[in-house]
């Protein structure tokens, strides 16, 4: 311990007489850190916290490969080492205290980085500092372990310099130190899963970022900790004293050994692609943390109020002040400009009643039809059209609950995702006809995945816990009987209702679809919180109303789905023909549904459907009478049905509503403020108000003047991000 103690206060003594690694150390990170600090304008919200992250893994870099490597090999070149020959010590003492000096090199730096972060630009300090500095340390002595290596194999400082320069440029570039990791083609993103400095910077990132802990990184750190022990005995093993000592070519091989954890975790992180879900997620929520000043904008800020000319300052992906009055200059709060002049800005629209494993027309191969991809490609659409959140109210419940994730954690960028889980029928109800379509080997799946069919309230509410245990957002139950003709076996009320208490019980809102008026008395006996579609064919009485009102139940008309069966029955395509759903719809499933309006084969289906008794006239006077009645109304568009594809749903059921009579300023306030509120979700979305997330639709010209305006989509911020929306589409 004396040997190794002496060794290191040497060691200290003779780097910081060492000008290479003083620069290294100190300066050559500091060089990096202003060059991004300004030409990224780390002012601005969560820009300086990648800077650090990448100025943090760049110093690691240089300590290690260019502070231990070059260093022990230059100390054996001018005969230092020779002198420790005669003393009666091992490499070990050596070694180890060139790694402790590393580090206590290299941690002033770190500390230097934070400071200046903090005091020039803004940098919270973070709250896990411990976790940071051991994270640190480990790394520092994992990359001298490297760097030791790499001089115990070298015969000369030029054969140093050639081994280390393509390992350090290969680690800086491909780590995410310096490119993101996702701008890189798929062939390339799985490369850098084998480098060791992509576990260094994306466990800085995940701690600066996500307040992450050590063993939320054990992966990364255990890989570390193996390469430091590896190298510290490859190191020893080969340690010459004296620059005579030549080793053979082959042995330049042990760098590999050295790097086989990372071999091995690259491997693993290939398949799973965690880390790399890992490193897009980080990227998104930097983009999230941007500030934007958005000017002279029309507000419509979605709980009945409009200010006709003010600015709005987001910050950290969320709303930090809006200014009525004078607005300050962008370069005062340190952000980006938008101008939004003769532009209107909404919060984020919300369709709450959507299926997105149905595409709401036809493919004409269905064999190449990718389920998944079609998914994907949907909550995308819905994004560029300004629709920030959909409520899935009957889908496949595993499926969707992977979408959500996937989407939720900001992996992939699409509408924020609710789902109501499976629906809740009766064998031979309405939900249950899906099933008939398909082999009997897949039926049972289909059941499993997409309706539950309780026959006691007792296992009704088992069935509740059990989805509520799987993090659904909402309970759906059906009551309809069907229409003469076409007849549903109608759930028991009194199953249904002991579905309703469980899903309260449990937290969760219920929404019924109901089929007519007396399918909307029941549910509005439950309570339910939300009547799906009403009714179609008769008028839902003033009394019921009335009890909506007073119980807060909300009314999702969904006249856009009689809109769309109607259409498809006659023929009528023009549907299809607007402007978003033409920009937002594959061109396959587009000339699909074409063809197959006036295939023959579908005869007996559009005949079916003319027959089939719904009425948009009646749909509209109930939602009418609800609006009058002061019942809470929400937009739901029933996408996934004939010709409602997904995309720019909201936009049309509000055209529909303003036809039926609905002020404009009413249906904009369901799409938003009153969607949030039916979601749960009122306290971060639905309204343009300070502290909530800035997720937000601007569009040209005045919706409150010409409701067509709200299709003219002119930018959507999703949680403060500006979604690139042509470049959105093409994602695959």
């Amino acid at each position: 311990m004396k040997a190794f103690i002496a060794l290191t206060k040497i060691d200290l003594k003779l780097a910081l007489r060492n000008r290479s690694v003083l620069f290294f150390n100190y300066f050559f990170p500091l060089i990096f850190f202003f060059m991004f600090g300004f030409l990224m304008h780390a002012e601005q919200g969560a820009r300086i916290v990648q800077v650090v992250a990448m100025v943090t893994a760049i110093g690691i870099l240089g300590n290690g490969l260019f502070g231990a490597g070059m260093r022990a090999v230059q100390d054996r070149e001018t005969d230092v080492l020779r002198r420790y020959k005669v003393t009666p010590i091992t490499p070990v003492p050596l070694l180890a205290a060139s790694m402790v000096t590393g580090v206590i090199l290299y941690l002033p730096g770190l500390i230097v980085v934070l400071v200046l972060a903090n005091r020039m630009f803004g940098m919270v300090v973070p709250p896990n500092l411990g976790s940071l500095f051991l994270f640190a340390i480990v790394a520092c002595v994992a990359f001298r372990a490297i760097g030791l290596i790499i001089a115990s194999v070298v015969n000369s400082s030029q054969e140093s310099l050639i081994l280390i320069q393509p390992l350090y440029m290969a680690m800086l570039f491909l780590s995410g130190a310096t490119f993101p990791i996702f701008l890189f083609p798929e062939w390339l993103q799985n490369i850098t899963q084998f480098i060791p400095a992509t576990y260094l910077m994306n466990g800085i990132s995940g701690i600066l970022q996500q307040g992450e802990s050590l063993l939320q990184n054990w992966q990364s750190v255990a890989a570390l900790i193996v390469t430091a022990l590896i190298g510290l005995f490859i190191a020893t093993k080969l340690f010459r004293w004296e620059k005579e000592e030549k080793l053979r070519n082959s042995a330049k091989l042990w760098v590999l050994a050295a790097l086989a954890p990372f071999l091995i975790l690259g491997i693993y992180q290939s398949w799973s692609r965690q880390d790399l879900a890992k490193a897009k997620i980080l990227a998104r929520e930097i983009e999230r943390g941007k500030t934007l000043l958005i000017q002279n904008a029309r507000i419509f800020v979605g709980n009945g109020k409009v200010i006709e000319s003010a600015s709005i300052l987001v910050k950290g992906g969320r709303i930090a002040e809006i200014y009525e009055g004078n607005t300050p200059e962008a370069k005062t709060v340190k952000a980006d400009v938008f101008e939004a002049a003769g532009k209107t800005v909404l919060p984020g629209l919300i369709d709450v009643h959507v299926h997105l494993g149905a595409t709401g027309g036809f493919i004409e191969d269905w064999s190449k039809f990718d389920p998944k991809k079609a998914i994907e490609r949907e909550m995308r659409s819905y994004l560029v059209c300004g629709v920030t959140s959909v409520r899935s109210a009957g889908d496949r419940v595993e499926d969707t609950l992977k979408v959500r994730k996937l989407f939720g954690s900001g992996e992939k960028l699409g509408t924020e995702l609710f789902m109501c889980g499976p629906l809740f029928t009766t064998e031979g109800g309405h939900g249950t006809e899906y099933g008939k379509f398909l082999p009997e080997s897949m039926r049972a799946d289909f059941v499993a995945q997409f309706v539950r069919t309780p026959h006691s309230p007792e296992e009704a509410r088992k069935q509740v816990d059990a989805l509520a245990i799987q993090k659904v957002d909402a309970i759906k139950g059906v009551l309809e009987a069907g229409a003469p003709g076409y007849p549903f076996n109608r759930m028991d009320v009194n199953i249904l209702r002991a579905v309703s208490d469980e899903a309260h019980a449990k937290g969760l809102p219920v929404a019924v679809h109901t089929g007519n008026a007396k399918d909307v008395d029941d549910a509005v006996s439950l309570p339910a919180d939300s009547i799906e579609h009403g009714s179609f064919l008769d008028e839902i009485s003033d009394a019921t109303i009335a009890e909506m009102k007073a119980k807060g139940i909300a009314y999702n008309p969904t006249l856009s789905v009689v809109e769309g069966l109607s259409s498809f029955a006659r023929g009528d395509l023009s549907l299809l023909k607007r402007s978003l759903v033409q920009q937002v719809t594959k061109k396959e499933l587009l000339d699909g549904t074409e063809k197959a309006a006036t295939k023959p084969e579908l005869d007996g289906m559009r005949e079916g459907l003319k027959r089939y008794p719904m009425s948009l006239e009646i749909g509209g006077k109930n939602l009418l009478k609800a609006w009058r009645a002061g019942v809470m109304l929400v937009t739901g568009s029933d996408a996934g049905n004939f010709l409602v594809l997904h995309g720019p749903t909201v936009q049309r059921e509000i055209e529909l509503w303003v036809a039926a009579g609905i002020p404009v300023e009413v249906a904009l306030q369901a799409a938003t403020g009153n969607a949030a509120k039916l979601l749960k979700a009122d306290s971060r979305i639905g309204t343009v108000e300070k502290g909530k997330e800035a997720t937000l639709l601007i569009v040209d010209g005045n919706p409150l003047q010409d409701i067509r305006a709200l299709s003219a989509v002119s930018a959507v911020f999703m949680k403060g991000e500006r979604v690139n929306r042509t470049v959105l589409l093409q994602e695959k």
